[in-house]
């Protein structure tokens, strides 16, 4: 079953599984190996996988079927490489391809936000000290 979704479309286990050449359990078993693959689960423990889910799995599988990789070879490399290295500058991309128009603010939004970031400067000084003050 061949499902033409966009590249920042989330995925089910089966899709994923299908796209990838490998079953089901196999995913589920490789999530207890490698706790950097996590699909957000829904009610009833659904799993839907984000394109970054999806892409570090192809590179698991990999790792695993084309360069022979151990389980425990591919923690290693996860490990010393880092998850971002792996996937490279590619993270998340195809959710901010397309550019959004940023409205213009009228001058009473823009005196809101204006004062909304003082508020926080504020807030954030009052933290720092009283962290300070625990600290001591």
């Amino acid at each position: 079953m061949v499902v033409n979704k966009s590249k920042a479309a989330f995925r089910t286990i089966a899709e994923v599984a299908e796209e990838l050449g490998v079953a089901t359990h196999v995913l589920r078993f490789w999530e207890t190996k490698f706790p950097q693959i996590k699909p957000m689960k829904r009610s009833g423990g659904r799993r839907y996988y984000r394109p970054d889910d999806v892409k570090l799995v192809s590179i698991i599988r990999d790792y695993l079927y084309e360069k022979r990789y151990t389980i425990e070879g591919v923690q290693k490399v996860l490990k010393e490489k880092g998850v971002k290295n792996l996937l490279g500058e590619e993270i998340q991309k195809d959710f901010f391809e397309a550019e959004t128009e940023i409205p213009e603010l009228d001058s009473h939004c823009r005196e809101l936000l204006i004062s909304l970031m003082g508020e926080l400067k504020e807030v954030r000084e009052e933290m720092s000290r009283s962290l300070a003050k625990i600290e001591k």
